[in-house]
Formats: structure tokens, sequence, C-alpha cells
């Protein structure tokens, strides 16, 4: 039900305005609650939200563990609980991985379509895991791009996701080869430390920085983060999760919602960051697709 995510749209724009709305909006969703697993090196995330405008309330558990020894292990593993908001009956249980990748990738693309330049050609993806073939799938449903580049790590995943995607897509050798002239930029990567520098990114492109989701990692440098009109999801999951906010001391201009009330511009003539952490209200309403179209089909 989620194969085409770009159906997810309306409902996720909503969603995020009226988070951005505050206590008129009618979303209720704290910070996630992160535990650390330290013996075996992970992390459990509780991230629960309600939506009055969808009436709906879930709870996402996600699990991530950076450096597995079996790599047939995901790194990342959720579950969306649904719940009847009237009694609190558990409705449904959901594959939270896949509600993950869909909605994070939707967000990006409402994020891109506000802030990409003008006349946008070349799409770069660093990294190549789950999070680079959903934005890959919703970036070239929604965009028009001449060329579409990927850069990871180990350049065998890189070459793996080139020939597994419906269009041509160029493998590159280095990140600055991948950046350099390129319009809209996707980072997803399990980066710890810098990847993407702000010398080789070109003047008014878009980035969606979408991986480093704890306070003491880093994809962006300094003269990125700073140099940039700096997005957000969600001020203060930013201001406590984002290693690249956080460390790099950048100010956030306005969070997406704001941009979609109408309340703060969309500056897409300008080199823009938006920086992803993902919000319990995204899974909430995306669950609730998934549901409502399974529900109309059963």
């Amino acid at each position: 039900h989620l194969h085409r995510a770009s159906l997810l749209l309306p409902a996720l724009e909503a969603a995020l305005a009226n988070f951005s709305a505050g206590a008129a909006g009618g979303v209720v969703q704290p910070v996630r609650t992160v535990l650390p697993v330290p013996r075996h090196g992970g992390y459990l995330g509780v991230m629960p939200a309600y939506s009055a405008a969808d009436d709906v309330l879930t709870t996402k558990l996600v699990t991530f563990y950076e450096h597995l020894k079996d790599s047939s292990v995901p790194s990342h593993q959720a579950t969306v609980l649904l719940f009847e908001p009237s009694n609190g009956t558990l409705k449904a249980v959901l594959d939270g991985s896949v509600i993950t990748a869909k909605r994070t990738a939707a967000v990006s693309a409402i994020a891109t379509k506000l802030l990409m330049p003008a006349f946008a050609e070349v799409l770069c993806i660093l990294g190549a895991g789950v999070q680079a073939y959903s934005h890959y799938d919703i970036f070239t449903e929604l965009f028009t791009f001449k060329e579409v580049r990927i850069w990871n790590r180990t350049e065998e995943k890189a070459v793996k996701f080139a020939s597994s995607v419906p269009g041509p897509v160029r493998v590159c050798s280095s990140a600055q080869e991948a950046v350099t002239g390129a319009d809209v930029i996707v980072t997803v990567t399990m980066a710890t430390a810098p990847i993407l520098f702000g010398d080789w990114v070109k003047p008014g492109a878009h980035i969606n920085a979408v991986g480093a989701s704890r306070p003491d990692w880093r994809e962006l440098d300094d003269e990125l983060m700073k140099n940039s009109v700096l997005y957000v999801d969600s001020r203060d999951a930013a201001l406590t999760e984002s290693g690249d906010v956080i460390l790099s001391g950048a100010e956030i201009f306005a969070e997406l919602g704001e941009v979609l009330k109408g309340t703060k511009p969309a500056l897409p003539e300008k080199t823009t960051v938006f920086k992803s952490l993902g919000m319990a209200v995204e899974d909430a309403v995306a669950a609730k697709f998934v549901y409502d179209a399974w529900s109309a089909d059963n």
C-alpha cells in the first residue's frame, strides 16, 4: 500500500503544518526517548504521537545497531502500533521499517519541492542503503533530473544500487566527485564524522541531510551548516538529537511546517539544508494511510 510514497504527500504536508502550529495544530508528540543497549552497542527508540486532525494514535518502536557483525540483519528495525484513539484498543501492528523508509523519503521530497533551485538537473545520493532506494524512487517519480549520481563508502554497494534501480545512475569514486555541480544532494549514510563539505557544494544547491541522528554524529561540515539556510522537521528534536545542528552551532531558520503554513519563506535561491530526523506524527499518518487502504481492500 506504500508502493507509491508520493500518495502520502498531502497527509504528511498537513501533519507537518499542524505540528508547527503548536497546540492549535492538535499534534501531541514528545521528542523521542532513546534507550541505549550498552552491552551490544544498540539503541531502542520510542516514538508516540497523536494527531487530532487525523484522529490517529500510534507509537513506533525502533531499534538501531550501528556496526552489526551479521550484515544480514538491518541496522534499523521498526514496528508501528496503531491504536483506536477513542478507547485505546490495539488495532494493528505494522512493519515500521517500510513506513520509516517511505515517509522519510516523502518528507525529503516535500522539502525538495519547496527548496530546490528552479532548474535542478543533477541529483546526488550519498549512501546506498534502504533510504537511498526510497529516496531514489520518490525523487525520480516527482522530479525530472538529467543525471543521478551515487557514492557509497563501499563501492560494491553503490554498483549494486545502480544496477538494481530502473533508471541510469552514475557511480562516483568519491563523495566530492558525486557532489560537484549537483543541484539536489541527499545524505543517507551511517557517517559519524562529516562526509559532505561546504566548499564542494554548488551555491544554491539543496541538501537533504537524513543520516547522523545522534547528538555526536555528523554528515555535514561546519562551513556547509553555517553558510546555508537551515530548515528542520522539529526544532526541539534538532537541538536535542542532531550532531550537525548542535556541534556546528548553526542557526535554525524554520521548521518545514512553518513554510507549509506560509509563516516562514522557502528560499530556493539560497543554498539550503533540510535536516531530517523523522517525527512520530509522520509515522502516525503513514500508518493510518496503510491501515485505511488495507481495510478498504478487505
